[in-house]
């Protein structure tokens, strides 16, 4: 990715003022009212239910259940109600992948307002049928006020990636569909809709296969917070902090640097691997038609610093500004 000459403290400054990043610190307020641990009171045995990534992973049958939900903003289901609909499936099924699972199936929650949104009901069904994850299931009901929506998946894992697990020394990767385009004039960059379903499914696999295999414990798949900030929630909920060279994160050609840095790419994730593992999980994911870079390195807790060619600039200081509250 090309910066502009001398551009990188604005471009840090101009990362760091993204209301996304404000969303993401809202986030602070379900760490204070539940905490980071938990424990059913139904299933003792079972272990403690740890808050913080992307899905919670639930100890069952010698695997892990897994349990994700995402919603959609009310003004993204009134300005694209079909991609909406979409989304609400590809981001669950992303974090299911994420953390090192399979999806199952979802569920959706639907308040259908005026106008024609039913179309979040279609962008839906073609995400179910392009990722293979039926809808079994959930509450839709018209009103008068705008639509809001909300889907929930489960999945399953027999090993899991966790954002809990990054260590100092590991090598940061990012992974990434770059076979799309913008759509619209926001960040979504769609690179799912009108690839072939067994090509997104192959693509979504190589997560839990490289989970299975040993090759990857730590990860997370970068939001609408952009790289930079789903790197940084990584690294808060791991304790640690990290170093960015944007010169090797993977973009398309001739990419806005701000815009893309902030973008939902539909298929991205950042790894934390060991440097004796890189050259196996570079190679599978390029199999698979998905760009794949070392762009950092893991470091000692407290400091996100983003570097470009001879500059570098400090994105984050976790130990004086959280983000979610979820903290190692």
């Amino acid at each position: 990715m090309k910066i502009e000459p001398g551009s990188l403290t604005s471009l840090t400054g101009a990362l760091r003022s993204r209301v996304e990043l404000t969303y993401k610190q809202d986030i602070q307020l379900a760490a204070k009212a539940f905490g980071r641990e938990s424990r059913s009171a139904w299933f003792p045995d079972a272990g403690p239910i740890v808050n913080g990534d992307d899905a919670t992973a639930l100890a069952h049958d010698g695997g892990f259940l897994l349990f994700a939900a995402e919603g959609m903003r009310g003004e993204f289901v009134e300005a694209d109600p079909w991609f909406a609909g979409f989304c609400s499936v590809m981001t669950n099924v992303n974090d299911i992948a994420a953390t090192g699972g399979r999806p199952w199936a979802v569920v959706d929650v639907l308040f259908l307002g005026s106008g024609d949104n039913e179309r979040v009901l279609d962008g839906m069904a073609a995400a179910s049928a392009a990722f293979g994850v039926p809808v079994v299931g959930g509450h839709t009901t018209r009103v008068a006020q705008a639509s809001m929506l909300a889907v929930a998946v489960v999945g399953r894992a027999k090993r899991l990636i966790s954002s809990r697990a990054a260590k100092p020394g590991q090598v940061v990767l990012a992974a990434v569909g770059l076979d799309g385009t913008f759509r619209g004039s926001g960040g979504n960059f769609n690179a799912t809709t009108a690839a072939p379903p067994q090509r997104l499914r192959s693509q979504l696999a190589v997560l839990p296969e490289l989970a299975e295999n040993g090759l990857v414990t730590a990860g997370k798949d970068i939001s609408m917070a952009g790289l930079c900030g789903t790197l940084l929630m990584l690294l808060e909920t791991s304790g640690c902090g990290a170093h960015l060279d944007l010169a090797r994160v993977p973009a398309p050609k001739g990419v806005d640097p701000l815009r893309w840095l902030t973008a939902f790419p539909s298929f991205g994730f950042l790894l934390a691997v060991d440097p004796r593992d890189l050259a196996q999980v570079r190679a599978r994911f390029e199999a698979a038609g998905i760009a794949c870079e070392a762009v950092g390195e893991i470091t000692p807790p407290g400091l996100l610093e983003i570097f470009y060619e001879e500059h570098h600039a400090t994105y984050w200081d976790l130990k004086s500004h959280p983000l979610t509250g979820f903290g190692g």
